[in-house]
């Protein structure tokens, strides 16, 4: 009986040992993965930059410069950086300057083309225009608002689908998406 006891203490031993290395070795695995993962996000976030600034000149002496909080180059698309708080300045040669800010940005260095996304503002003399999402491209001379467009000016509100914009002669076209809605303007009286 004796002999018996202490067979079942001895297994009991075993596998309480046996329990606490298994836990202990795969506490020390966790851990060791954790430590991975917040490495590997480390080196993820080595493509964020703080306070950007990008600046281009066209063949007519047009400059454009834009700032950002915060960008992000994206692994997949090296010349495509994601901008955060961005605030951009348009010099035109024959013209007066225009500020565009907004809350996000995504910024092409090749052809320095700019998409510029929530609570968008284009200020341009005395007119400003609100909207959603504006795509600017210096290769087409062309800015285009869309989603939620309200343009003010000392005199008018107007409301639209989009504006776009031709940079170089100014010209302006104002429309919905569907022929039904009309655009809608007010005069500030």
């Amino acid at each position: 009986m004796k002999k018996k006891n202490l067979i079942i203490y001895i297994t009991i031993f075993i596998s309480i040992i046996s329990i606490i290395s298994y836990y202990k070795y795969s506490k020390e695995k966790n851990i060791s993965t954790i430590e991975k993962v917040i490495s590997d996000e480390d080196s993820y976030k080595s493509n964020i930059m703080e306070n950007v600034s990008y600046s281009s000149k066209d063949a007519k002496g047009n400059d454009y410069t834009v700032n950002a909080s915060r960008g992000e180059i994206d692994y997949d698309k090296p010349n495509v950086i994601y901008l955060t708080d961005v605030k951009a300045f348009i010099k035109l040669t024959n013209s007066n300057n225009v500020t565009i800010t907004s809350d996000y940005g995504r910024y092409n260095s090749n052809n320095f083309d700019t998409i510029f996304s929530k609570n968008v503002i284009i200020n341009y003399l005395e007119n400003k225009i609100t909207g959603e999402y504006l795509d600017f491209s210096m290769q087409r001379n062309s800015m285009i608002i869309s989603r939620n467009v309200i343009y003010t000016n000392l005199e008018n509100i107007l409301k639209a689908d989009v504006i776009e914009i031709d940079i170089t002669t100014k010209n302006t076209k104002i429309f919905m998406f569907q022929d039904s809605k009309k655009v809608n303007i007010k005069s500030k009286d």
